[in-house]
């Protein structure tokens, strides 16, 4: 008789409210190739609409896959990422106190700033996160395609938190803003070209979704995991740098150093290895994504597991439509004799939803950003 692989039961804030995985107890192992393609999306930028629609439809079968994949010549320049990398490491390696200056204020209303080692918990099941972070929102001054704040209609601008705060608080070194803004322009332009391949993958006319991100909804995050001394194996099993969770938005694009840490949970209830892949970003689905293509494209649960005894640090850009907007279930995602199984909804009123989801939970310890890895 073979036995089976042990299971626990996983909790989780998700779209649809509270929900369990179930999830195996064996070792996690690498994912293969097929699970978490590469795909050379320099084709996205070609002049041919063949081109667009070829790598389109790969976008398209990986977000139904797994809703996890790699992108490889993706037009960000290597030095925009080196410096943004090496910025951070320069700002997490201070001292606490000088840290601190930066320290986020959210009963002020401030959503960008620093957030100190363990003050917040993604999954409160698993305890405080081993990590530090630096998170900046989306500022309509710093998108190439607006520039002033002042020119972004009223119902919009409402939304925009144009918040200098931890630029001041950082004034003593000058390189962290302009490494993070320039990297912060470049995801930008690679988000909204994104945007586009994800409409054609939905067999919609390329620009149809453009209009939504004019003003998007956007959180920066730098995520700092210390040096860890080795575990024993229980510990290691139970403690994660950062919780297990989907994020809310369209997609994250998410930069990773050579250290290593993140999970996939996988439809067999697996986690897998999302090795770093060199020259490369990692694209994973959103809760609206998957509410919005009527869960064609796939949301999936990872986490961070940081073991290695090396410090890591991780930049994911989370994309989504501007908070003003409002959207239903893609006409193109509803089959012959399907229903739409999400009504319409504004994404202010969904993430909105999904951050006091988490507080109701039992995350008082902070608010989340939506949220990372």
């Amino acid at each position: 008789m073979v036995n089976e692989p042990e299971t626990v039961q996983l909790r989780l804030a998700s779209g649809q409210g509270l929900v369990t995985r179930t999830v195996l107890q064996t070792a996690p192992r690498d994912a293969l190739p097929s699970e978490t393609p590469v795909i050379d999306i320099s084709r996205v930028f070609s002049p041919s609409i063949d081109d667009r629609r070829a790598v389109a439809r790969e976008i398209g079968d990986a977000a139904a896959n797994i809703g996890f994949f790699y992108i490889s010549n993706h037009g960000v320049p290597d030095a925009v990422i080196a410096n943004a990398y090496k910025t951070a490491l320069a700002f997490f390696r201070q001292d606490l106190e000088t840290k601190l200056r930066a320290k986020i204020a959210p009963s002020q209303g401030k959503t960008s700033g620093y957030r100190p080692f363990a003050s917040q918990q993604i999954n409160p099941d698993e305890g405080a996160d081993h990590r530090e972070a630096f998170s900046w929102a989306y500022d309509a001054t710093y998108d190439p395609e607006v520039g002033d704040i002042n020119a972004v209609p009223e119902h919009a601008r409402k939304y925009i938190m144009a918040d200098e705060s931890p630029w001041e608080a950082t004034s003593y070194m000058p390189e962290l803003k302009s490494a993070l803004v320039l990297y912060f322009q470049s995801c930008l332009a690679l988000a909204r070209a994104l945007t586009r391949s994800f409409a054609l993958s939905l067999h919609l006319p390329e620009d149809h979704l453009d209009s939504k991100v004019k003003y998007p909804d956007v959180m920066m995050l730098l995520n700092y995991y210390p040096k860890k001394e080795p575990q024993s194996p229980a510990d290691a099993q139970r403690q994660v740098s950062m919780g297990s969770h989907t994020d809310f938005r369209l997609f994250t694009i998410l930069w990773q150093d050579s250290t290593g840490g993140l999970q996939i949970l996988n439809r067999g209830g697996q986690w897998i290895n999302g090795l770093p892949v060199p020259g490369t970003f990692v694209v994973n689905i959103g809760d609206f994504m998957q509410r919005i293509t009527n869960d064609r494209y796939v949301s999936t649960v990872h986490r961070a597991k940081n073991q290695t005894g090396q410090e890591r640090v991780s930049i994911p850009f989370f994309w989504g439509f501007g908070l003003q907007e409002r959207c239903g279930v893609l006409e193109s995602c509803v089959g012959e004799g399907q229903g739409r199984k999400y009504d319409e909804i504004s994404t202010h009123e969904y993430v909105s939803s999904r951050s006091r989801q988490l507080v109701t939970w039992g995350n008082e310890m902070d608010d989340c950003d939506g949220v990372g890895l």
